[in-house]
């Protein structure tokens, strides 16, 4: 027998036969184990084209997955990868060379869904109208929308005050299968309903928000995948992006906004849509400011597969943002950090964390910028900047720092 056959029967029994991806949704009433917390995984990553290397025999070896019946049993249409939350077929290649968002570096609401129980309402928002709850989709726990126009909202404290700063930045993953996903930009349940107010409406194939709509561009659509949403206000003025395409720009908003609905309008069984890697963050100074007044850089929108130290196509925002920084200033240098949170093993935490920050030196160098002008290395979780007993201190401690040397 050939040595190709031999790879390729192996593959395929290893992956028909042990690979616990294959399941894309669980039956809700069943729970799901808890996963450890990504590591300096935080704002944003990195998409991946398929491999010259794979054959057509492995592109057929794709899990399917799976959507729950009203009564809870599964079927099984529409592909995906097993090694990647994504249903899309594509193993990525970093890109978003344009991409121009920068989140904001105090986080004021995360959800990336840890520990949460399959079947259960998601434990840090509150619901406002319809059916939402846990699911496991593609290997990752997510929120699914369900039913009856359902509406959620982030559980916060304060949540019947404004809680958006003059500066804020939203991001999520979204998974949207067919009609619109709304942001309302008040909290529907627990807000007065103001007197001026609007809301970002996200299509399969455009984003809309009064004034302003726009397509996306070669008749693109995220129907049936994952896509990022980025959404970023800035004292007035709005922008919102699908992946790495700006759809939204607003100079002069005619209200303010003050909470966060999020609506799937259409939702039922037969069209389920899903989101995860939830947060609302407030802006901060501009890098070389930040550079200027501190001496370093400290970013919570880097991130990476869980557990790995591959990164993630939102990163781009803030990689391209230190590359202008720079080109612009050739004498600046950086010796660029990696943190943990404590979740998992110390020293398993500390080669993740050098093992990210390598990867940050090494995606700038392909860019452009000297190797002589940057170094890495990684402190694991022996360098905490908030508390790692809520989700947003450990976000906060999953972090890439961009240091003077």
């Amino acid at each position: 027998m050939k040595r190709s056959a031999i790879l390729f029967f192996s593959v395929t029994i290893g992956l028909l036969g042990t690979n616990p991806g294959l399941s894309q949704i669980r039956n809700p009433l069943k729970k799901i184990e808890k996963k450890s917390v990504e590591k300096i995984e935080d704002g944003i990553g990195s998409l991946f084209n398929k491999n010259k290397k794979n054959t057509e025999e492995e592109k057929e070896v794709q899990t399917k997955e799976t959507v729950p019946e009203v009564d809870g049993s599964v079927q099984k249409p529409a592909n995906t990868s097993t090694d990647t939350p994504s249903v899309s077929k594509e193993k990525p290649t970093l890109s978003w060379a344009k991409y121009d968002f920068v989140p904001g570096d105090k986080i004021i609401f995360e959800d990336n869904l840890v520990g949460e129980e399959n079947g259960e309402f998601p434990s840090r928002w509150d619901l406002y109208d319809g059916t939402t709850e846990n699911a496991v989709f593609g290997g990752e726990n997510v929120i699914m929308f369900r039913g009856g126009r359902p509406s959620i909202i982030p559980y916060l404290k304060n949540s019947d005050t404004d809680y958006l700063p003059d500066v804020f930045t939203i991001e999520f993953d979204l998974y949207l299968p067919s009609n619109d996903f709304t942001v309302y930009f008040f909290d529907q349940k627990n807000q007065l309903t103001p007197t001026s107010h609007d809301y970002l409406n996200i299509s399969g194939e455009q984003m809309s928000m009064n004034p302003a709509s726009s397509q996306l561009p070669n008749n693109g659509t995220i129907r049936k995948r994952w896509a990022h949403i980025a959404i970023a206000f800035t004292s007035g003025k709005m922008k919102a992006y699908i992946d790495e395409t700006r759809l939204i720009n607003i100079p002069r908003l005619d209200f303010e906004p003050i909470g966060i609905t999020l609506l799937a309008s259409s939702a039922n069984d037969n069209n389920l849509f899903y989101m995860k890697n939830f947060r609302i963050a407030e802006g901060g100074v501009k890098y070389y400011d930040r550079f200027l007044q501190d001496g370093k850089i400290v970013s919570n929108g880097i991130r990476f597969d869980i557990g790995k130290a591959t990164l993630r196509p939102e990163s781009m925002g803030v990689l391209n943002g230190i590359y202008s920084l720079l080109s612009e200033h050739p004498e600046v240098k950086f010796s660029i950090e990696g943190h943990t949170d404590s979740d998992g093993e110390t020293d398993s935490n500390l080669i993740l964390s050098e093992e990210r920050a390598k990867t940050v030196m090494d995606q700038l160098v392909s860019m452009g910028i000297d190797a002589d002008r940057v170094t890495s290395r990684g402190f694991g979780e022996s360098k905490p900047v908030d508390t790692n007993g809520t989700p947003e201190g450990k976000a906060a401690n999953r972090r890439v720092e961009f240091v003077k040397k």
